[in-house]
């Protein structure tokens, strides 16, 4: 009786926990808007601690420098949110044009603002609407899980680019 009145605490308390970390509520709109805020998070958070003398590094010659990829992380916000918005891309080419951190930083917070239309925008009634998007029809949901699986890749190369100069990444901080 102890033992089945013990197991009953405890998985009831596994599911509240687990309850209370799920912030989609079975809603698929929402669980995309909770991803990409997610990873905007962390992003905006490792452009913000990276040391401006560190933003030309780069691992490898063959590879973007860390302020590179915040610039091509700033433009593809354009990409992705534009097709699922239905407007013409109109990227500011951030990955070409802006080289200072102050610069970058800004520019990747106004690129993530931009796209945040498109999640909050998003209800579960339009996530199986289609758009163009590399010249296919693609719903709308799958642009923007792209886009986040997207923008993860690119934080795991600033995870290793900030650890390699020493720093710990907002995502393994403690909290």
């Amino acid at each position: 009786m102890r033992q089945t009145t013990l197991l009953t605490v405890v998985l009831t308390l596994c599911a509240c926990v687990a309850s209370a970390q799920a912030p989609a509520q079975g809603s698929i709109a929402a669980g995309q808007k909770f991803l990409h805020s997610m990873v905007k998070d962390n992003i905006i958070r490792s452009a913000e601690k990276m040391p401006e003398a560190n933003y030309p590094f780069k691992p490898t010659p063959e590879v973007r420098s860390f302020g590179q990829l915040i610039g091509h992380i700033a433009d593809s916000q354009y990409l992705f949110c534009s097709a699922v918005l239905g407007k013409p891309n109109q990227g500011p080419g951030v990955e070409k044009s802006k080289t200072t951190k102050a610069d970058l930083v800004q520019a990747v917070k106004d690129a993530f603002a931009y796209c945040d239309q498109a999640y909050n925008g998003l209800t579960d009634a339009q996530t199986g609407e289609l758009v163009k998007f590399f010249g296919a029809d693609q719903a709308k949901a799958t642009v923007l899980s792209f886009n986040t699986a997207h923008n993860n890749e690119h934080y795991g190369n600033m995870v290793t680019y900030l650890r390699m100069k020493g720093l710990v990444p907002p995502s393994s901080e403690k909290r």
